[in-house]
Protein backbone atom coordinates (compact mmCIF):
# COMPACT_ATOMS: atom_id res chain seq x y z
CA UNK A 1 0.00 0.00 0.00
CA UNK A 2 1.49 3.22 -0.82
CA UNK A 3 0.66 5.75 2.28
CA UNK A 4 2.77 9.30 0.77
CA UNK A 5 3.18 11.09 -2.09
CA UNK A 6 5.76 13.81 -2.11
CA UNK A 7 6.50 15.77 -5.26
CA UNK A 8 8.72 19.05 -5.95
CA UNK A 9 9.01 20.82 -9.34
CA UNK A 10 7.14 18.65 -11.52
CA UNK A 11 5.42 20.39 -14.80
CA UNK A 12 3.04 22.45 -13.34
CA UNK A 13 3.11 21.37 -9.52
CA UNK A 14 5.16 23.15 -7.40
CA UNK A 15 4.86 21.03 -4.44
CA UNK A 16 2.94 18.07 -3.41
CA UNK A 17 2.16 16.26 -0.82
CA UNK A 18 -0.72 13.75 -0.14
CA UNK A 19 -1.11 10.80 2.33
CA UNK A 20 -3.65 7.96 1.03
CA UNK A 21 -6.16 5.36 2.81
CA UNK A 22 -6.73 2.17 1.66
CA UNK A 23 -9.12 1.20 -0.98
CA UNK A 24 -9.86 2.63 -3.81
CA UNK A 25 -8.89 6.54 -4.68
CA UNK A 26 -10.14 8.62 -7.44
CA UNK A 27 -7.99 11.54 -9.12
CA UNK A 28 -10.70 13.90 -10.88
CA UNK A 29 -10.94 17.65 -12.26
CA UNK A 30 -10.83 19.30 -15.31
CA UNK A 31 -9.23 18.06 -18.40
CA UNK A 32 -5.36 19.48 -18.31
CA UNK A 33 -5.36 20.35 -14.52
CA UNK A 34 -2.44 17.35 -14.32
CA UNK A 35 -4.32 14.16 -12.86
CA UNK A 36 -2.01 12.06 -15.67
CA UNK A 37 1.13 14.01 -14.54
CA UNK A 38 0.19 12.48 -10.77
CA UNK A 39 -0.39 9.41 -11.78
CA UNK A 40 3.45 9.63 -13.78
CA UNK A 41 4.53 10.12 -10.62
CA UNK A 42 3.09 7.41 -9.24
CA UNK A 43 4.56 4.85 -12.33
CA UNK A 44 7.78 6.63 -12.13
CA UNK A 45 8.22 5.70 -8.40
CA UNK A 46 7.97 2.47 -9.18
CA UNK A 47 10.49 2.14 -12.27
CA UNK A 48 7.79 2.99 -14.97
CA UNK A 49 8.64 4.44 -18.00
CA UNK A 50 7.02 7.60 -17.99
CA UNK A 51 7.56 10.94 -20.04
CA UNK A 52 8.44 13.68 -17.69
CA UNK A 53 10.24 13.74 -14.12
CA UNK A 54 10.11 15.30 -11.01
CA UNK A 55 12.93 16.99 -9.03
CA UNK A 56 12.15 14.93 -6.28
CA UNK A 57 9.75 12.26 -5.79
CA UNK A 58 9.28 10.47 -3.10
CA UNK A 59 7.21 7.48 -1.76
CA UNK A 60 6.56 5.82 0.74
CA UNK A 61 5.51 2.16 1.04
CA UNK A 62 3.93 -0.47 2.92
CA UNK A 63 6.72 -3.44 2.32
CA UNK A 64 4.19 -6.30 0.54
CA UNK A 65 4.73 -9.05 2.41
CA UNK A 66 6.31 -11.63 0.10
CA UNK A 67 9.02 -8.95 -1.73
CA UNK A 68 12.14 -9.67 -1.06
CA UNK A 69 15.87 -8.32 -2.31
CA UNK A 70 19.05 -10.28 -2.21
CA UNK A 71 21.15 -7.46 -3.12
CA UNK A 72 18.99 -4.71 -1.12
CA UNK A 73 18.06 -4.26 2.94
CA UNK A 74 14.18 -3.42 3.14
CA UNK A 75 12.04 -2.39 5.90
CA UNK A 76 8.62 -2.86 6.83
CA UNK A 77 8.33 0.64 5.38
CA UNK A 78 9.74 1.26 2.29
CA UNK A 79 10.58 4.86 0.90
CA UNK A 80 11.65 4.68 -3.03
CA UNK A 81 12.74 8.03 -3.82
CA UNK A 82 13.37 9.38 -7.53
CA UNK A 83 15.68 12.64 -7.77
CA UNK A 84 16.65 14.50 -10.64
CA UNK A 85 20.05 16.50 -11.31
CA UNK A 86 22.11 16.00 -14.26
CA UNK A 87 20.36 12.77 -14.13
CA UNK A 88 17.31 10.59 -12.91
CA UNK A 89 18.18 8.56 -9.85
CA UNK A 90 16.83 5.90 -7.93
CA UNK A 91 16.77 4.96 -4.03
CA UNK A 92 15.19 2.27 -2.63
CA UNK A 93 15.27 2.69 1.40
CA UNK A 94 18.46 5.29 0.72
CA UNK A 95 20.13 2.23 -1.46
CA UNK A 96 20.74 3.33 -4.98
CA UNK A 97 19.04 1.00 -7.27
CA UNK A 98 18.78 1.15 -10.87
CA UNK A 99 15.42 1.82 -12.69
CA UNK A 100 15.54 -1.71 -14.49
CA UNK A 101 16.23 -3.80 -11.16
CA UNK A 102 13.43 -1.01 -8.92
CA UNK A 103 10.47 -2.01 -11.80
CA UNK A 104 11.48 -5.79 -11.64
CA UNK A 105 11.31 -5.69 -8.16
CA UNK A 106 7.51 -4.05 -8.00
CA UNK A 107 6.74 -5.85 -11.02
CA UNK A 108 4.29 -8.49 -9.60
CA UNK A 109 2.88 -5.61 -7.23
CA UNK A 110 2.20 -2.80 -8.97
CA UNK A 111 -0.51 -2.92 -12.25
CA UNK A 112 -0.91 -0.82 -14.62
CA UNK A 113 -4.11 -0.33 -16.96
CA UNK A 114 -4.78 2.44 -19.63
CA UNK A 115 -7.03 2.53 -22.58
CA UNK A 116 -4.15 2.68 -24.84
CA UNK A 117 -2.88 -0.90 -23.69
CA UNK A 118 -4.17 -3.85 -25.04
CA UNK A 119 -1.49 -6.68 -23.70
CA UNK A 120 -2.47 -9.33 -20.92
CA UNK A 121 -4.12 -11.64 -23.45
CA UNK A 122 -1.15 -13.35 -24.40
CA UNK A 123 -1.05 -17.51 -24.59
CA UNK A 124 1.19 -17.43 -21.58
CA UNK A 125 -0.56 -14.58 -19.63
CA UNK A 126 -4.21 -16.63 -19.99
CA UNK A 127 -2.46 -20.04 -19.23
CA UNK A 128 -0.58 -18.61 -15.99
CA UNK A 129 -3.72 -16.76 -14.95
CA UNK A 130 -5.62 -20.73 -15.81
CA UNK A 131 -3.21 -21.99 -13.74
CA UNK A 132 -3.06 -19.42 -10.92
CA UNK A 133 -6.80 -20.22 -10.77
CA UNK A 134 -6.99 -23.86 -10.79
CA UNK A 135 -3.48 -23.94 -8.08
CA UNK A 136 -5.56 -21.97 -5.63
CA UNK A 137 -8.03 -24.97 -4.56
CA UNK A 138 -6.30 -28.00 -5.91
CA UNK A 139 -2.72 -28.82 -3.86
CA UNK A 140 -2.40 -31.63 -6.68
CA UNK A 141 -1.97 -29.60 -9.68
CA UNK A 142 0.35 -27.58 -8.03
CA UNK A 143 2.83 -30.78 -7.62
CA UNK A 144 1.69 -31.83 -11.20
CA UNK A 145 2.94 -28.88 -12.76
CA UNK A 146 5.93 -28.62 -10.84
CA UNK A 147 7.01 -31.88 -11.57
CA UNK A 148 5.81 -31.28 -15.54
CA UNK A 149 7.91 -28.62 -15.56
CA UNK A 150 11.11 -29.98 -13.86
CA UNK A 151 11.21 -32.85 -16.34
CA UNK A 152 10.74 -30.66 -19.23
CA UNK A 153 13.91 -29.11 -18.24
CA UNK A 154 15.73 -32.04 -17.76
CA UNK A 155 14.03 -33.63 -21.62
CA UNK A 156 14.90 -29.87 -23.06
CA UNK A 157 18.70 -30.64 -21.82
CA UNK A 158 19.35 -33.51 -22.95
CA UNK A 159 17.55 -32.77 -26.44
CA UNK A 160 19.94 -30.36 -26.79
CA UNK A 161 22.72 -32.87 -25.52
CA UNK A 162 21.64 -34.91 -28.30
CA UNK A 163 21.22 -32.22 -31.12
CA UNK A 164 24.52 -31.45 -30.66
CA UNK A 165 26.14 -35.05 -30.60
CA UNK A 166 24.39 -34.80 -34.25
CA UNK A 167 25.71 -31.55 -35.51
CA UNK A 168 29.03 -32.95 -34.10
CA UNK A 169 28.88 -36.21 -36.38
CA UNK A 170 29.30 -34.66 -39.82
CA UNK A 171 33.27 -34.09 -37.89
CA UNK A 172 33.18 -37.12 -36.45
CA UNK A 173 34.89 -39.36 -38.69
CA UNK A 174 37.14 -36.74 -39.29
CA UNK A 175 37.75 -36.90 -35.60
CA UNK A 176 38.36 -40.14 -35.10
CA UNK A 177 41.16 -40.62 -38.12
CA UNK A 178 43.05 -37.82 -36.61
CA UNK A 179 43.14 -39.12 -33.33
CA UNK A 180 44.12 -42.70 -34.80
CA UNK A 181 46.83 -41.02 -36.72
CA UNK A 182 48.30 -39.36 -34.27
CA UNK A 183 48.50 -42.08 -31.52
CA UNK A 184 49.84 -44.35 -34.22
CA UNK A 185 52.74 -42.43 -35.70
CA UNK A 186 54.28 -42.15 -31.99
CA UNK A 187 53.51 -45.89 -31.20
CA UNK A 188 55.56 -46.81 -34.52
CA UNK A 189 58.74 -44.77 -33.54
CA UNK A 190 57.72 -46.12 -30.11
CA UNK A 191 60.29 -43.34 -27.85
CA UNK A 192 61.83 -44.27 -24.39
CA UNK A 193 62.43 -41.21 -21.79
CA UNK A 194 66.73 -40.62 -22.23
CA UNK A 195 66.82 -42.44 -25.30
CA UNK A 196 67.94 -39.29 -27.20
CA UNK A 197 70.73 -39.03 -25.07
CA UNK A 198 71.81 -42.32 -25.21
CA UNK A 199 71.77 -42.19 -29.08
CA UNK A 200 74.00 -38.48 -29.31
CA UNK A 201 76.32 -40.33 -27.22
CA UNK A 202 77.03 -43.63 -29.19
CA UNK A 203 77.16 -40.91 -32.72
CA UNK A 204 79.81 -38.98 -30.84
CA UNK A 205 81.35 -42.13 -30.00
CA UNK A 206 80.91 -43.15 -33.11
CA UNK A 207 82.86 -40.23 -35.13
CA UNK A 208 85.42 -41.08 -32.93
CA UNK A 209 86.22 -44.98 -33.23
CA UNK A 210 88.88 -44.95 -35.83
CA UNK A 211 90.96 -43.19 -33.25
CA UNK A 212 90.14 -44.92 -30.22
CA UNK A 213 91.46 -47.68 -32.23
CA UNK A 214 94.47 -46.41 -33.29
CA UNK A 215 95.12 -45.06 -29.50
CA UNK A 216 94.34 -48.41 -28.13
CA UNK A 217 97.13 -49.71 -30.18
CA UNK A 218 99.60 -47.70 -29.70
CA UNK A 219 99.00 -47.88 -25.49
CA UNK A 220 98.81 -51.33 -25.18
CA UNK A 221 102.99 -51.11 -25.32
CA UNK A 222 103.19 -50.10 -22.30
CA UNK A 223 102.29 -53.81 -21.03
CA UNK A 224 105.39 -54.68 -22.60
CA UNK A 225 107.38 -53.26 -20.03
CA UNK A 226 105.42 -54.19 -17.43
CA UNK A 227 108.01 -56.84 -16.26
CA UNK A 228 110.76 -55.15 -16.54
CA UNK A 229 109.38 -52.46 -14.07
CA UNK A 230 108.29 -55.37 -11.58
CA UNK A 231 112.03 -56.35 -11.72
CA UNK A 232 113.18 -53.14 -10.77
CA UNK A 233 110.80 -52.85 -7.53
CA UNK A 234 112.41 -56.48 -7.04
CA UNK A 235 115.86 -55.21 -7.27
CA UNK A 236 114.98 -51.97 -4.60
CA UNK A 237 113.59 -54.09 -2.62
CA UNK A 238 110.03 -51.80 -2.45
CA UNK A 239 106.58 -52.37 -2.42
CA UNK A 240 104.75 -52.00 -6.42
CA UNK A 241 101.42 -52.80 -4.98
CA UNK A 242 100.21 -49.33 -5.95
CA UNK A 243 101.62 -49.82 -9.81
CA UNK A 244 100.36 -53.15 -9.85
CA UNK A 245 97.12 -52.47 -9.06
CA UNK A 246 97.42 -49.59 -11.36
CA UNK A 247 98.12 -51.91 -14.54
CA UNK A 248 95.28 -54.19 -13.43
CA UNK A 249 93.25 -51.36 -13.85
CA UNK A 250 94.34 -49.96 -16.85
CA UNK A 251 94.25 -53.41 -18.58
CA UNK A 252 90.45 -53.85 -17.33
CA UNK A 253 89.59 -50.11 -19.19
CA UNK A 254 91.44 -50.83 -21.99
CA UNK A 255 89.41 -54.52 -22.30
CA UNK A 256 86.13 -52.03 -21.86
CA UNK A 257 87.25 -50.04 -25.02
CA UNK A 258 88.24 -52.51 -26.74
CA UNK A 259 84.72 -54.10 -26.36
CA UNK A 260 82.93 -50.89 -27.11
CA UNK A 261 84.83 -50.23 -29.97
CA UNK A 262 84.05 -53.79 -31.38
CA UNK A 263 80.79 -53.22 -30.62
CA UNK A 264 80.40 -49.76 -32.34
CA UNK A 265 82.02 -51.56 -35.88
CA UNK A 266 78.59 -53.62 -35.62
CA UNK A 267 76.35 -50.68 -35.26
CA UNK A 268 74.32 -49.51 -38.01
CA UNK A 269 75.14 -45.97 -38.28
CA UNK A 270 72.41 -44.95 -40.47
CA UNK A 271 70.01 -46.56 -37.75
CA UNK A 272 71.08 -44.85 -35.15
CA UNK A 273 70.69 -41.07 -37.21
CA UNK A 274 67.43 -42.54 -38.71
CA UNK A 275 66.06 -43.24 -35.02
CA UNK A 276 67.52 -39.69 -33.82
CA UNK A 277 65.61 -38.16 -36.30
CA UNK A 278 62.25 -39.40 -35.82
CA UNK A 279 63.14 -38.74 -31.95
CA UNK A 280 63.80 -35.07 -33.16
CA UNK A 281 60.63 -35.00 -35.24
CA UNK A 282 58.74 -35.41 -32.05
CA UNK A 283 60.37 -33.37 -30.12
CA UNK A 284 60.19 -30.59 -32.19
CA UNK A 285 56.03 -31.14 -32.89
CA UNK A 286 55.25 -32.53 -28.89
CA UNK A 287 58.30 -30.53 -27.25
CA UNK A 288 59.98 -33.52 -25.60
CA UNK A 289 59.70 -37.46 -25.95
CA UNK A 290 57.99 -36.85 -22.41
CA UNK A 291 54.93 -34.68 -23.73
CA UNK A 292 54.77 -36.67 -26.88
CA UNK A 293 53.59 -39.86 -24.63
CA UNK A 294 51.87 -37.95 -22.26
CA UNK A 295 49.81 -36.51 -25.92
CA UNK A 296 49.36 -39.58 -27.09
CA UNK A 297 47.80 -40.87 -23.89
CA UNK A 298 45.61 -37.96 -24.26
CA UNK A 299 44.28 -39.05 -28.15
CA UNK A 300 43.61 -42.70 -26.76
CA UNK A 301 41.34 -41.56 -24.57
CA UNK A 302 39.87 -38.91 -26.65
CA UNK A 303 39.74 -41.42 -29.12
CA UNK A 304 37.65 -43.55 -26.53
CA UNK A 305 35.30 -40.76 -25.92
CA UNK A 306 34.59 -40.56 -29.83
CA UNK A 307 33.93 -44.43 -30.02
CA UNK A 308 31.29 -43.88 -26.78
CA UNK A 309 29.71 -41.34 -29.00
CA UNK A 310 27.09 -43.89 -30.60
CA UNK A 311 26.65 -45.66 -27.50
CA UNK A 312 25.87 -42.11 -25.93
CA UNK A 313 23.30 -41.32 -28.85
CA UNK A 314 21.56 -44.24 -28.29
CA UNK A 315 20.81 -43.98 -25.22
CA UNK A 316 19.96 -40.19 -25.37
CA UNK A 317 17.48 -41.79 -27.75
CA UNK A 318 16.04 -44.09 -25.96
CA UNK A 319 15.81 -41.66 -22.73
CA UNK A 320 14.30 -38.81 -25.13
CA UNK A 321 11.48 -41.62 -26.38
CA UNK A 322 9.96 -42.37 -23.09
CA UNK A 323 10.72 -39.08 -21.57
CA UNK A 324 8.39 -37.69 -24.34
CA UNK A 325 5.99 -40.18 -24.04
CA UNK A 326 5.55 -39.55 -20.16
CA UNK A 327 5.59 -35.68 -20.69
CA UNK A 328 3.38 -35.73 -23.25
CA UNK A 329 0.83 -37.85 -20.57
CA UNK A 330 1.44 -34.97 -18.04
CA UNK A 331 1.08 -32.45 -20.79
CA UNK A 332 -2.16 -33.95 -21.36
CA UNK A 333 -3.32 -34.04 -17.72
CA UNK A 334 -2.53 -30.34 -17.45
CA UNK A 335 -4.39 -29.30 -20.43
CA UNK A 336 -7.86 -31.48 -19.49
CA UNK A 337 -7.80 -29.37 -15.93
CA UNK A 338 -7.25 -26.07 -17.58
CA UNK A 339 -9.88 -26.92 -20.20
CA UNK A 340 -11.99 -27.67 -17.45
CA UNK A 341 -11.27 -24.63 -15.56
CA UNK A 342 -11.41 -22.34 -18.64
CA UNK A 343 -14.90 -23.44 -18.37
CA UNK A 344 -15.58 -22.56 -15.04
CA UNK A 345 -14.09 -19.01 -15.29
CA UNK A 346 -16.17 -18.11 -18.08
CA UNK A 347 -19.07 -18.99 -16.52
CA UNK A 348 -17.89 -16.89 -13.32
CA UNK A 349 -17.29 -13.79 -15.69
CA UNK A 350 -20.53 -14.65 -17.30
CA UNK A 351 -22.45 -11.55 -15.19
CA UNK A 352 -19.68 -9.43 -14.71
CA UNK A 353 -19.60 -9.31 -18.82
CA UNK A 354 -23.51 -8.70 -18.80
CA UNK A 355 -23.34 -5.97 -16.16
CA UNK A 356 -20.55 -4.19 -18.29
CA UNK A 357 -22.41 -4.74 -21.47
CA UNK A 358 -19.64 -7.36 -23.54
CA UNK A 359 -20.14 -10.52 -24.98
CA UNK A 360 -19.57 -14.02 -23.46
CA UNK A 361 -15.89 -14.55 -23.22
CA UNK A 362 -14.40 -17.66 -24.33
CA UNK A 363 -10.82 -19.48 -24.52
CA UNK A 364 -9.34 -21.18 -27.45
CA UNK A 365 -7.38 -24.23 -26.91
CA UNK A 366 -5.05 -25.38 -29.72
CA UNK A 367 -2.56 -27.86 -29.36
CA UNK A 368 1.05 -27.18 -29.84
CA UNK A 369 4.46 -28.93 -29.66
CA UNK A 370 5.71 -29.59 -26.23
CA UNK A 371 6.94 -26.76 -24.88
CA UNK A 372 7.87 -25.56 -20.92
CA UNK A 373 4.17 -25.19 -20.61
CA UNK A 374 3.08 -28.28 -21.62
CA UNK A 375 0.78 -28.86 -24.92
CA UNK A 376 -1.46 -26.11 -24.65
CA UNK A 377 -1.79 -22.51 -27.10
CA UNK A 378 -4.86 -20.32 -25.39
CA UNK A 379 -6.44 -17.36 -27.32
CA UNK A 380 -9.31 -15.63 -25.79
CA UNK A 381 -12.61 -13.93 -27.43
CA UNK A 382 -15.68 -12.02 -26.85
CA UNK A 383 -18.60 -13.65 -28.64
CA UNK A 384 -17.55 -13.92 -32.32
CA UNK A 385 -14.23 -11.32 -31.81
CA UNK A 386 -11.07 -11.96 -30.77
CA UNK A 387 -9.24 -9.60 -28.29
CA UNK A 388 -7.19 -8.12 -31.17
CA UNK A 389 -10.30 -6.21 -32.33
CA UNK A 390 -11.80 -5.21 -29.31
CA UNK A 391 -11.59 -1.40 -28.70
CA UNK A 392 -9.34 -0.09 -25.50
CA UNK A 393 -12.28 0.39 -23.09
CA UNK A 394 -13.69 -3.28 -23.97
CA UNK A 395 -10.21 -4.62 -23.31
CA UNK A 396 -9.91 -2.94 -19.97
CA UNK A 397 -13.65 -4.06 -19.09
CA UNK A 398 -12.91 -7.51 -19.56
CA UNK A 399 -9.86 -7.33 -18.10
CA UNK A 400 -11.17 -5.48 -15.11
CA UNK A 401 -13.71 -8.67 -15.14
CA UNK A 402 -11.09 -10.95 -15.23
CA UNK A 403 -9.61 -9.38 -12.08
CA UNK A 404 -12.64 -9.46 -9.80
CA UNK A 405 -12.99 -13.17 -10.98
CA UNK A 406 -9.03 -14.08 -9.99
CA UNK A 407 -9.99 -12.73 -6.74
CA UNK A 408 -13.28 -14.27 -5.64
CA UNK A 409 -11.40 -16.80 -3.87
CA UNK A 410 -8.45 -14.64 -2.26
CA UNK A 411 -8.47 -12.39 0.52
CA UNK A 412 -4.62 -11.32 0.63
CA UNK A 413 -3.81 -7.57 -0.50
CA UNK A 414 -2.95 -7.96 -4.09
CA UNK A 415 -0.31 -4.72 -4.54
CA UNK A 416 -1.44 -1.57 -6.42
CA UNK A 417 -3.68 -1.11 -9.21
CA UNK A 418 -3.45 2.12 -11.32
CA UNK A 419 -6.12 3.03 -13.15
CA UNK A 420 -5.43 5.71 -15.85
CA UNK A 421 -9.31 6.69 -17.31
CA UNK A 422 -10.57 3.64 -17.84
CA UNK A 423 -14.18 4.42 -17.43
CA UNK A 424 -13.76 7.14 -19.96
CA UNK A 425 -16.47 7.14 -23.29
CA UNK A 426 -18.27 4.64 -21.79
CA UNK A 427 -22.55 4.84 -21.17
CA UNK A 428 -23.96 5.68 -17.95
CA UNK A 429 -24.73 1.81 -17.43
CA UNK A 430 -21.36 0.65 -18.43
CA UNK A 431 -19.76 3.63 -16.02
CA UNK A 432 -22.07 1.91 -13.32
CA UNK A 433 -20.73 -1.50 -14.10
CA UNK A 434 -17.17 -0.83 -13.91
CA UNK A 435 -17.94 1.49 -10.81
CA UNK A 436 -18.83 -1.33 -8.74
CA UNK A 437 -16.49 -3.77 -10.31
CA UNK A 438 -13.49 -1.33 -9.55
CA UNK A 439 -14.67 -1.43 -6.09
CA UNK A 440 -15.16 -4.89 -5.67
CA UNK A 441 -11.38 -4.97 -6.47
CA UNK A 442 -10.55 -2.31 -4.06
CA UNK A 443 -11.13 -5.23 -1.77
CA UNK A 444 -7.54 -6.74 -2.08
CA UNK A 445 -6.31 -3.82 -3.98
CA UNK A 446 -5.07 -0.11 -3.29
CA UNK A 447 -6.44 1.47 -6.52
CA UNK A 448 -5.53 5.00 -8.12
CA UNK A 449 -7.80 6.06 -10.75
CA UNK A 450 -8.53 9.03 -13.13
CA UNK A 451 -12.11 9.27 -13.83
CA UNK A 452 -14.39 11.76 -15.33
CA UNK A 453 -17.95 9.32 -14.42
CA UNK A 454 -19.72 10.12 -11.62
CA UNK A 455 -20.44 6.67 -10.43
CA UNK A 456 -16.66 5.76 -9.75
CA UNK A 457 -16.06 9.09 -8.12
CA UNK A 458 -18.66 8.43 -5.79
CA UNK A 459 -17.61 4.58 -4.60
CA UNK A 460 -14.33 6.12 -3.74
CA UNK A 461 -12.69 5.87 -0.45
CA UNK A 462 -10.35 8.88 -0.74
CA UNK A 463 -11.05 11.64 -3.48
CA UNK A 464 -8.72 14.33 -4.79
CA UNK A 465 -9.29 16.72 -6.92
CA UNK A 466 -6.79 18.21 -8.87
CA UNK A 467 -7.63 21.51 -10.60
CA UNK A 468 -5.08 24.10 -12.14
CA UNK A 469 -4.83 28.34 -11.62
CA UNK A 470 -2.89 30.11 -14.51
CA UNK A 471 0.53 27.78 -14.91
CA UNK A 472 0.50 26.45 -11.55
CA UNK A 473 -1.25 22.89 -10.28
CA UNK A 474 -2.89 21.96 -7.20
CA UNK A 475 -4.39 18.91 -5.52
CA UNK A 476 -6.94 18.49 -2.56
CA UNK A 477 -8.52 15.71 -0.51
CA UNK A 478 -12.04 16.45 -0.34
CA UNK A 479 -14.15 16.62 2.75
CA UNK A 480 -17.73 14.94 2.11
CA UNK A 481 -19.34 18.74 1.46
CA UNK A 482 -16.66 18.57 -1.01
CA UNK A 483 -16.88 15.02 -2.87
CA UNK A 484 -20.61 15.97 -3.46
CA UNK A 485 -19.41 19.43 -5.37
CA UNK A 486 -17.15 17.96 -7.49
CA UNK A 487 -19.20 14.87 -8.48
CA UNK A 488 -21.96 17.70 -9.44
CA UNK A 489 -19.26 19.16 -11.11
CA UNK A 490 -18.66 16.04 -12.81
CA UNK A 491 -22.54 15.92 -13.99
CA UNK A 492 -23.42 19.07 -14.88
CA UNK A 493 -19.95 21.47 -15.55
CA UNK A 494 -18.83 24.04 -13.64
CA UNK A 495 -22.16 25.25 -12.81
CA UNK A 496 -24.04 22.08 -11.52
CA UNK A 497 -27.65 22.56 -11.40
CA UNK A 498 -30.01 21.53 -8.32
CA UNK A 499 -30.77 18.24 -10.24
CA UNK A 500 -26.97 17.75 -10.36
CA UNK A 501 -26.04 18.14 -6.84
CA UNK A 502 -28.85 15.93 -5.78
CA UNK A 503 -28.20 13.30 -8.07
CA UNK A 504 -24.56 13.63 -6.38
CA UNK A 505 -25.60 13.66 -3.19
CA UNK A 506 -27.92 10.26 -4.14
CA UNK A 507 -24.92 8.33 -5.20
CA UNK A 508 -23.16 9.40 -1.85
CA UNK A 509 -25.75 8.43 0.18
Amino acid sequence: MVERLYLRDLVTFREVELEFDKGLVVLSGPSGAGKSVLISALLSSFGFATQGAAALCELSVNKPPKLKSDAYMLEKELTLKALKKEKLRYFIDGQNISKKTLAELFKPYVRYLSVRDKSGFESETLIEMIDDSIKSREKHFKALLKEYKKRYAHYKSKAQELQKIKEDESRLAELIEFAAYEIEKIERIDPQPGEEEKLLKIKQQLSRVDKIRAALEKASGIFELESSIEEVYRLLEKEGDVFFDAMNQLRADFEETQILADELEETDVEEVLDRLSDLTALKNRYGSVEEALIYKEDKKAELSGYENIERDKSLLEQFLDLEYSELFTLAQKISLARQKEAKEIEKRLATYLEALKLSAMHFGFRGVALGETGIDEIEAGLGSSGTATLSGGEFNRLRLALMAVSIDEKSEGQGVLILDEIDANVSGDESIAIATLIAKLSSVYQIFAISHQPHLSAKADQHIVVTKEGMQSRVQVLDDAGRIEEISRIIAGENPTEQAVAFAKKLRA
